[in-house]
């Protein structure tokens, strides 16, 4: 029988990659590329040839392999595995490059920074001051060589072949044999005199000085050269003399070099060094110190490479939210990290960890998560939205939270798209349609209808018959303003979606009823959208033959292609209502919408600036300009209006409602002549308050004149909806009041006075009938009771105690 030897190369678990050498520096080592067979994760891989004859260089290799797999820090060269035989040696180690080829390949792509270099010599000045201080051990062998730099950007030390004892018990330094190594050793070294006094660390720290010049100089031609700094910094040239310096006395040690390089103004003393230095201690570091320094992160990202956000900074942001309970702080650096990686990384990594967040009960959490998703939607399928994500979402319509609430329904803009049928044209609809009717805030219910429009080409053809008409239609009663102007704007947006039938007998009604609306913005939309339905009446009245082609998108599929025609409708009331929604928080809820069809009211709800007299109602558009214009400013310098909300509290003092009663009676004496309304005077308090928040330039005075807009500012009336410029003249609405309604008050609880299958099972006649009933068994049967009760008992006596 024959036995045949294994072969220990075959079995070992990694394999050198076939290619040549990766620039391999001066010394007993080839390096290749490798990876591990099982997972094929990348490492590097250290090859020594045994050869016959080299006994010395033998036994100093094998020296360094066992020097390398007993010593563990992170700024030397991390072992993974080895493998040793009579013909090589293998060591495996993290995957790097040497500092020489690294170098030269940024050197091509723009250079290094400062800043990166500092904190590259730092970790090599750190691991000399281990080897020295901790360890009693001397390198030896400190050059460009021996360094070099895994995929993070961070500097290893390496080539401890020919390393020995500080303490003399293993013999003196081994011979190198190699000139283009020994062209570092200090100059006392060939001083073979006794008068040569030096520290243990004095030869090492001389070939750190060669070092940093070869860093910023290129490779060191001769010793003499070193006495020219040529490129080093101004603040490390005084450090690197001392290291230079022909008295190895006077060399300072590793670990006081550093103190005096991170001295402030120091050349290792800024942000890039200081957040290195916390992430290597972020295990030990108090919670209150990582929510701080999370906090500050954001910031400083954009100025780090790009490796070290993704390979560094990464890990430690997903390990702080997966251990450390960092919360909500971690989302802002975790989305601009991700910024760096490919898209399928941004699955493996960021994506997990985003639906585990969907999940939490944070308040914080939840809003940064709805505020930043516009950075990770894209990377999300539909299955994850609609099973993981959405049922999570969908407890922000509900919240008590206005500014949740807010954001819930800005993200359905993102969401819709990956929607499916059930949870688009059923689940969501049900909270818009509550939302619309229910919700205290105007520009919250202004929202949703701005939102309804965007996604109105998402739905089925069914839902949007059922849906859009009516919900524009309730728009347009309410007594916000912007958003009966969101309701005209929406039926312009999605005019291809009605039938002729729908626009001549359901919404010209509606929009001319808008056409006497108090203000001015509402009517000059309502008669721009008014001609483009007529205008389109009137081409099919002509040519009978075009109705096919007009109404072709009425009954077709949801289409998403056509969302993007609506996307500046009304890109105003979303992006522009953020700090609108936090004025009229801040000073007192607005109020639900009237059972009236258009709000009494004298003073106009959008205007930003209060206007004690009796105003002309052409300024309307004011509010339009200013608030856009503010809005813009405010979103350009903070990106989150709402990170410094208090949570548990959103009224103001009681001072600032005081001053808002005060204006509004004020200004009750000059409104004489304009028609009362029964909730008049809540409703001008409201406003009254969210005038009073709004104001900007202008103080409590009264102003002299109506004051212009801005150049340049397109107002609502401005846009283009196929009709004529607006005119001129003065406004001939500006004396008349709005109408009462005539019509019954529409159910809240649905949308229309179509029946919208799925939201309500019975009328509101039904349920008022049957609520009575109730009452009334419940009264007959207390009744019953009390008479039982008397009947058995008695009346009982003052002051006698009910034993039974």
């Amino acid at each position: 029988m024959w036995f045949f030897a294994r072969d220990p190369v075959r079995d070992f678990p990694f394999e050198l990659i076939p290619e040549p050498p990766e620039g391999s520096p001066p010394g007993l080592w080839a390096l290749h590329r490798g990876r591990k067979k099982a997972t094929g994760s990348a490492v590097s891989i250290f090859v020594y040839d045994v050869k016959p004859g080299a006994e010395e260089q033998t036994q100093v290799a094998r020296a360094a392999f066992k020097r390398l797999k007993t010593l563990r820090h992170p700024n030397i060269l991390a072992y993974i595995d080895g493998l040793e035989t009579e013909k090589c040696l293998y060591i495996v180690t993290e995957a790097v490059t040497p500092l020489g080829t690294y170098l030269k390949a940024r050197a091509e792509a723009g250079g290094l920074k400062e800043q990166e270099l500092s904190w590259g010599l730092h970790q090599i000045v750190k691991a000399l001051s281990f080897l020295v201080n901790d360890c009693n051990l001397i390198h030896n062998n400190v050059c460009m060589a021996a360094v070099f730099v895994d995929r993070a950007g961070e500097w290893k030390l390496g080539g401890l072949d020919y390393m020995y004892s500080a303490q003399g018990n293993g013999g003196g330094p081994p011979s190198k044999g190699i000139p283009e190594l020994e062209q570092y050793d200090p100059p006392e070294l060939a001083d073979n005199s006794s008068r040569a006094v030096k520290e243990k660390w004095s030869a090492d720290m001389w070939r750190l000085g060669c070092l940093i010049w070869e860093v910023f100089n290129g490779p060191l031609p001769r010793a003499a050269a070193l006495r020219n700094p040529g490129k080093i910094p101004k603040s490390l040239v005084t450090h690197y003399c001392e290291l230079v310096g022909a008295n190895p006395k006077v060399r300072p040690n590793p670990a006081r070099f550093l103190q005096n390089c991170r001295a402030p103004g120091g050349f290792m003393s800024h942000r890039f060094v200081e957040t290195n230095l916390f992430l290597e201690e972020i295990q030990i570091k108090e919670p209150t110190e990582k929510q701080r320094f999370f906090q500050e992160l954001s910031k400083s990202l954009d100025s780090f490479p790009e490796d070290f956000c993704r390979h560094k900074v990464l890990p430690q942001l997903l390990t702080a939210f997966e251990f450390g309970n960092a919360g909500a702080v971690v989302l802002t650096p975790l989305f601009k990290v991700g910024k760096f990686l490919s898209a399928e990384e941004y699955q493996q990594k960021i994506i997990p960890v985003v639906v585990k967040m969907f999940s939490s009960t944070d308040r914080a959490m939840r809003i940064r998560l709805l505020q930043q998703m516009e950075q990770f939607i894209q990377y999300l399928d539909e299955p994850t939205v609609n099973t993981q994500i959405f049922p999570h979402v969908i407890h922000g319509f509900l919240d008590t939270n206005p500014a949740i609430r807010e954001q819930t329904v800005k993200s359905m803009l993102l969401l819709a798209p990956k929607l499916n049928e059930a949870n688009l044209n059923v689940e969501l609809m049900k909270h818009f349609a509550r939302l619309q009717a229910k919700d205290d805030q105007g520009p919250i219910r202004c929202n949703t209808t701005v939102c309804l429009g965007k996604i109105g080409s998402y739905l089925s053809a069914n839902t949007r018959h059922r849906v859009l008409t009516s919900a524009f239609s309730r728009a347009t009663k309410d007594p916000f303003a912007p958003s009966r102007v969101a309701g005209v704007l929406g039926f312009a947006a999605t005019h291809n979606l009605y039938s002729m039938d729908d626009c001549a007998h359901k919404i010209l009604p509606v929009l001319c009823g808008l056409t006497v609306d108090p203000e001015k913005s509402v009517r000059d939309q309502a008669f721009k959208t008014i001609r483009s339905f007529l205008s389109k009446l009137e081409s099919v009245s002509e040519d009978p033959t075009q109705l096919a082609e007009v109404e072709k998108d009425v009954h077709a599929a949801s289409s998403p292609g056509t969302g993007g025609a609506a996307a500046s409708w009304a890109g105003w009331a979303v992006t522009g209502v953020s700090s609108l929604t936090s004025k009229l928080i801040r000073a007192h809820p607005t109020p639900m919408p009237s059972e009236t069809s258009v709000p009494q009211r004298a003073v106009p709800e959008g205007n930003p600036a209060p206007v004690p007299a009796p105003p002309p109602l052409a300024t309307s558009g004011h509010w339009e300009t200013q608030e856009e214009d503010k809005d813009t400013a405010e979103d350009s310098t903070a990106a989150d209006r709402w990170d410094d909300e208090d949570w548990g509290s959103l009224e103001e003092a009681e001072s600032v409602l005081a001053q808002q009663d005060d204006w509004s009676a004020k200004s009750q004496g000059s409104r004489a002549g304009q028609v009362s309304h029964p909730d008049r005077k809540s409703l001008e308090s409201d406003w009254s308050s969210w005038e009073a928040e709004g104001s900007w330039d202008q103080g409590w005075q009264e102003p002299s004149s109506v004051e212009p807009p801005p150049e340049g500012t397109r107002l609502a009336s401005e846009y283009n909806w196929g009709g004529t410029e607006p005119s001129d003249k003065g406004d001939p609405f500006a004396a008349l009041s709005a109408r009462p309604s005539t019509q019954p008050r529409p159910d809240p609880d649905s949308w229309s006075e179509d029946n919208w299958e799925g939201l309500e099972a019975e009328s509101r006649q039904v349920k008022a009938e049957l609520a009575r009933k109730k009452r009334e068994e419940r009264r007959r049967e207390m009744e019953a009771k009390r008479a039982e009760k008397k009947a058995t008992k008695g009346p009982m006596k003052l002051g006698a105690r009910k034993l039974d």
